[in-house]
């Protein structure tokens, strides 16, 4: 049911405004977070997925997804965050990362918000914290209705250093 509904935002958002950028917009943590629409494959309700050994606690495990074998990633546990049991609305989102190769990988999410146009020139660089915190992963920011909005980059969030 939850696949249904959420393939069918991603057909509904259909052409892109011109000079707009597309994004899917998901919850961690009561904070908002979004990825460009263009790199997302699919999205799917929570499902099991089978344990690798000495990995990571942040890397879940694969999932066989058609055929695919597509690691899968907990960004709360990425982000440092809390661990929060999964529910019937947690989100697996199937996404394209371009590192030395082109791979799929899926990262959980707490829930999916919606699908967003936003102009580039709405979207700010992450703050400069020093060398000792890393924000080459936040594209930028920006703010949709009263909500602050951290842009991810995906080849730099979840390439092989990250998460392995």
């Amino acid at each position: 049911m939850i696949d249904n509904q959420m393939n069918e935002m991603l057909d509904v958002m259909g052409s892109v405004e011109e000079g707009m950028l597309q994004y899917l917009t998901f919850e961690l943590d009561d904070e908002h977070y979004g990825v460009d629409i263009l790199r997302v494959q699919e999205i799917k309700g929570w499902d099991h997925v089978t344990p690798i050994p000495n990995t990571p606690s942040h890397l879940c495990g694969v999932l066989n997804l058609r055929g695919a074998i597509v690691p899968i990633v907990d960004l709360r546990l990425l982000f440092d965050m809390p661990f929060v049991a999964y529910s019937n609305i947690t989100v697996v989102v199937v996404l394209t990362v371009q590192d030395v190769t082109q791979r799929t990988v899926g990262i959980v999410v707490d829930a999916v918000s919606d699908a967003h146009m936003i102009h580039p020139d709405s979207i700010t660089e992450p703050p400069d914290f020093g060398e000792k915190v890393a924000t080459d992963f936040i594209s930028g920011i920006t703010k949709v209705n009263d909500t602050m909005l951290m842009l991810l980059d995906v080849d730099n969030l979840l390439n092989n250093q990250q998460i392995g």
